[in-house]
């Protein structure tokens, strides 16, 4: 048997005026993931424990199984484990994201720099190296608008938050705060100076790009100790995906990290190259994970075209021939659902729970015949929390 998780991050929505009340799963072409509940069954998942921020580290360790409250230390330190960084046991990792400051560096104008390439944001993070870097601060250049600082026996009484969260806000109410917090905030304004005019971010803005004017940094955490998902059930497994967080999760899980050169985490990421990697991958493991982000990062940017396009290229260029391809391998099961919900109009995760669609050998169909928000209603199954899920899938329970 083969199992593959389809995970589109951000993906469910909450119905929106400009589209009649529906939602942009609603409305975009979703045949494979219609065909999946239609053949299979659907339901919903609560992958957020209740406490928690809505994070896809948290909700996609969820989708695996794994139980936060006893296990979780934070998300940059998975990221860190994707970029190859060595964490000691007091070291602090930080997210550190190059944002769009506006208005004299007072409005968080784009989290992401326009979505600035990883060739120009690498230039940028090794200047803010040079420059900031030291023996206790340390910064490592990552994908596209993410990268990491450790601080070496660091502290960690710091409140920070992620800058999807403040789009269109004033930032200085948003500063990190807390005990240990100053080195932290101190960093993040001596960067302004630094990057202001800086030769990457006067080539962007001559090319009407957004340019990189500040780091912000969050999502701290120390070291993790996961259980090697072979040890928990007994497969070997894979991870699809962009993003250095969801890299340093199959790190850290005992996942083979699979690379895709054109995966890109925006809404020109390769699907057809996943596809054809989840497919190699499965040659190899009894388990792949093919996590997609152009969803989410569509949510954060407000961009409910491009949100419905990024549904419609997760099910037809990814979804589509993968299935097409397992169902002439033999027996499969898969299934496919957000981690949690990122709303165009709020630009920021929520804690709802998220509609799954599953099918394959050994699951019987049930009544529901398409994939969106209303299988939070007419679905067959639910898992609260969303770490059963995964036992069901596997056949476990």
């Amino acid at each position: 048997m083969k199992y593959v998780i389809f995970l589109g991050d951000g993906m469910s929505d909450r119905p929106m005026a400009e589209l009649d009340g529906r939602t942009p799963l609603m409305v975009a072409r979703t045949p494979n993931l219609d065909r999946m509940v239609r053949e299979g069954i659907g339901g919903w998942s609560l992958n957020t424990p209740a406490g928690y921020y809505p994070g896809s580290d948290i909700a996609n360790l969820g989708v695996l199984g794994y139980d936060v409250t006893q296990s979780y230390t934070g998300r940059s330190p998975l990221e860190a484990a994707a970029m190859g960084v060595v964490l000691g046991e007091q070291d602090v990792a930080f997210r550190c994201n190059l944002v769009t400051l506006a208005e004299d560096n007072r409005i968080m104008d784009d989290f992401s720099a326009g979505h600035i390439s990883t060739e120009m944001a690498a230039e940028l993070i090794r200047h803010i190296n040079d420059q900031l870097g030291s023996e206790e601060f340390q910064f490592y250049p990552g994908v596209s608008y993410r990268h990491l600082l450790v601080w070496r026996n660091g502290r960690q009484k710091v409140s920070s938050v992620p800058p999807h969260d403040i789009t269109g806000k004033e930032i200085f109410a948003h500063l990190p705060h807390g005990e240990d917090a100053e080195p932290i905030a101190a960093l993040m304004r001596a960067s302004w100076p630094l990057l202001a005019d800086h030769p990457v971010n006067e080539a962007r803005r001559q090319r009407g790009e957004k340019p990189a004017t500040s780091i912000w940094l969050w999502g701290h955490g120390t070291k993790p100790l996961l259980q090697p998902f072979r040890e928990r059930f007994g497969l070997s497994g894979g991870m699809i995906s962009a993003v250095d967080l969801m890299r340093g999760i199959g790190t850290h899980i005992g996942f083979e990290v699979i690379h895709v050169p054109g995966a890109t985490g925006w809404i020109d990421t390769d699907y057809e190259g996943k596809a054809r990697a989840c497919l190699d991958g499965l040659t190899r493991h009894d388990i792949l994970f093919v996590h997609v982000e152009s969803p989410d990062e569509a949510g954060h940017a407000g961009r409910l075209d491009y949100k419905i396009q990024a549904i419609e290229d997760y099910d037809q260029r990814l979804i589509g021939p993968v299935l097409q391809s397992l169902a002439e391998r033999g027996d499969f099961r898969a299934v496919a659902l957000p981690d949690h919900p990122t709303p165009v109009a709020t630009r920021t995760h929520n804690s709802d729970p998220v509609p799954f669609a599953m099918f394959g050998t050994g699951i019987e169909a049930d009544s529901n015949t398409a994939y969106d928000e209303r299988l939070l209603q007419t679905g067959s199954r639910q898992f609260n929390p969303g770490t059963e899920m995964i036992r069901y899938f596997l056949g476990l329970s």
